[in-house]
């Protein structure tokens, strides 16, 4: 997941340089993280990740076009807002459901 690594990664992504927000992503998981990233205004690019031999993996790599765009300081600065008006928490971004009310300290993983 993007919140365990604070290292702002760009890349080119769809011909576009972006700042990687994940990779290896599944595509629901792809899916889930565009649509909250657009709600929230940014530009999103998506791309299928590819082996050395040019063959597809099944995975992909989400990224934003604003190259200062990071997600842990998104994240735990509380600047991205779900779709009910709540601000995304750790828990909602990692996709862990039983635990999107609980405060990020007090969650145990």
């Amino acid at each position: 997941m993007a919140l365990t690594k604070g290292k702002h990664q760009i890349a080119e992504i769809a011909g576009v340089n972006c700042s990687t927000v994940e990779t290896g992503l599944s595509e629901e998981r792809m899916n889930f993280l565009k649509d909250l990233l657009e709600f929230n205004g940014y530009a999103v690019q998506t791309e299928t990740e590819k082996s050395k031999e040019g063959s597809s993996l099944g995975t992909f790599v989400i990224g934003i076009t604003d190259l200062l765009f990071n997600p842990m300081i998104a994240v735990y600065q509380k600047k991205l807002l779900r779709k009910d008006g709540k601000v995304v928490s750790p828990a909602y971004w990692n996709q862990w459901p039983d635990q999107w009310e609980i405060p990020y300290w007090q969650i145990k993983r």
